[in-house]
């Protein structure tokens, strides 16, 4: 896969880029894993508007994707390798020798025809699945689950990694892409390999349209509005705010994380 600069033909062309998709097969999403997806516009289920800046945007299907990866023992095809327009990694086609058909995540160097396999006997090959008891250290991988049999909830962006780093009385220790490491059960499992798309970092958004075919509204910076409109706002020129960054009412942004009952896992938080 290769970035794609477009000529500065315009200002928005200007710094416009996009992934050349030649490794991916052309061929529509499978219809019975894919279901319309519906917009909620950033509103909740009482019609108020619960994350801002969202709405529009262009259609799109929904891949149902296994990340729980339960078809154990049973050897699968790779059979596509297609775009998914609701995350940043590519998705892989998996037709089982049982007649079952999943979009899985594609890895680094998953191609079309190769067999993938997941149980503790399967081989450490890109794509393959094992319990975390099984995986020698060092290894890379991705998908990773935090409770068994709960599907894979960590790792999953385009390009991600995780290291299996130690093991320990039933436990453990996987250094996670922002540098934290975590204790997971033994008996969790996860993918090997890296996850795919690589080059989704370096891609350019180039204009403000693109933004808005994402589903991404226009976000307006507090200081230049009104003193009306924001704590921010006024002042004679312009102002940097004066006071911490807040939100229209006044609420200071700030990290929110406050989950005591998992913070006894972590053995080295990402700072």
């Amino acid at each position: 896969m290769a970035i794609k600069n477009s000529r500065p033909t315009s200002p928005a062309r200007r710094y416009y880029s996009t992934i050349i998709f030649d490794d991916l097969s052309d061929v529509r999403p499978h219809k019975s894993l894919s279901v319309g997806k519906r917009g909620t516009g950033g509103r909740n289920n009482l019609g108020r508007i619960a994350v801002r800046h969202r709405g529009g945007g262009h259609r799109r299907l929904l891949r149902t994707i296994d990340f729980r990866r339960d078809k154990q023992g049973i050897p699968g095809k790779v059979a596509t390798l297609e775009y998914d327009p609701n995350r940043s990694a590519r998705i892989a086609l998996v037709h089982y020798a049982d007649g079952d058909k999943r979009y899985i995540l594609a890895p680094l160097g998953l191609h079309v025809g190769q067999t993938v396999l997941a149980g503790p006997e399967a081989d450490i090959l890109p794509g393959n699945v094992l319990p975390l008891k099984a995986i020698p250290l060092g290894t890379e991988i991705h998908n990773i689950e935090l409770k068994p049999g709960r599907g894979g909830q960590m790792a999953r962006s385009a390009g991600v990694v995780a290291q299996l780093m130690a093991r320990d009385a039933g436990w453990a220790q996987v250094k996670l892409p922002s540098g934290e490491i975590r204790r997971v059960l033994e008996s969790c499992q996860a993918t090997i390999g890296q996850v795919g798309n690589l080059d989704h970092e370096n891609v350019s958004i180039g204009k403000a349209g693109r933004r808005r075919w994402r589903g991404i509204r226009p976000t307006v910076r507090g200081v230049a509005m009104n003193p009306i409109d924001h704590p921010l706002g006024g002042g004679e020129g312009k102002t940097s705010g004066g006071r911490h960054p807040c939100t229209p009412w006044g609420v200071r942004e700030r990290k929110t994380r406050n989950n005591k009952r998992t913070d006894k896992y972590i053995v080295r938080r990402r700072k």
